[in-house]
């Protein structure tokens, strides 16, 4: 796989120069665990990066839960970590890849190329016995030079256009509950953008916790076309970026992520609703 490593691959590469290893563990809904996580034990090396402070900016009346930062604020912290283009980057979260994916997205659509996340993450890295430490690196800040890829990313008006004119597959990734309407856990609206068709992304995932082939992976997105634009949404932003890795990783060449995702859609009240249970 293009953008998947195993743990193994970073236990042999660990210590070159020119790899950066990022740890971006985040607990949605005990914000701090992460960061926690990271002071008590981490992979060697590794900088850490928090899904609400670094990779998202404060909440407003829309956007969604986690509105992406100004990419200017967000290069600036890249730099501070030690991130420029010169260098590969590898990611690793304990949350099944759905934040390394948001980061993976983020440094993509900000011009990086050499980005890749670590299979399975850091319960399984731990429980391999492999090296951890609770120092923190040492960093020599770098400049870090955003060049956005604005056709990586879709807003409302985008989402609506495509829902009128037919010019988009939308994906929700979301659980199918969710998608359904039948529960809705976090935002104030249940349901799905009309249109959408449900691909949860923990089933880019096997019984092992390991991202599925690209064999399995194209068999998966088998009924998506491969001649229009895709759009991939979730709750907020986050969990949408497994799909899309796996969608690029499967050849699919004009995927974009819709920032705000559900709970932004909802947040405009004229906004239709499919599968909302009555």
């Amino acid at each position: 796989m293009k953008y998947i490593v195993s743990m193994k691959w970073l236990l042999a590469r660990m210590f070159e120069p020119d790899l950066v290893i990022v740890d971006c563990r985040f607990t949605l809904g005990q914000p701090e665990t992460g960061r926690q996580g990271y002071k008590e034990g981490h992979i060697p090396r590794a900088v850490y990066l928090d899904l609400d402070k670094d990779l998202s900016s404060p909440l407003s009346s829309h956007g969604g839960r986690h509105p992406l930062p100004d990419m200017n604020v967000f290069s600036g912290k890249l730099g501070h970590a030690g991130i420029d283009k010169d260098k590969r980057v590898v990611i690793y979260d304990d949350q099944s890849g759905m934040v390394a994916s948001r980061l993976w997205w983020m440094l993509k659509y900000t011009g990086h190329q050499n980005v890749y996340i670590m299979d399975q993450g850091f319960s399984a890295w731990k429980n391999a016995s492999y090296p951890m430490t609770a120092e923190t690196p040492v960093v020599i800040p770098v400049r870090y030079e955003p060049e956005i890829q604005q056709t990586m990313l879709v807003d409302v008006e985008d989402v609506i256009q495509a829902i009128n004119n037919g010019s988009a597959y939308l994906i929700d990734s979301r659980e199918q509950r969710r998608y359904e309407g039948v529960e809705e856990p976090i935002d104030p609206v249940a349901g799905h953008i009309p249109g959408a068709v449900n691909y949860f992304w923990k089933e880019l995932l096997n019984e092992q916790g390991r991202w599925i082939s690209i064999e399995e992976i194209l068999q998966r997105f088998h009924d998506v076309p491969k001649d229009k634009d895709v759009i991939v949404y979730c709750g907020s932003g986050v969990s949408a970026c497994p799909n899309v890795l796996a969608l690029e990783e499967a050849g699919f060449k004009d995927v974009k992520l819709y920032g705000g995702s559900w709970s932004d859609w909802i947040s405009y009240p004229e906004n239709p609703v499919a599968g909302r249970k009555k």
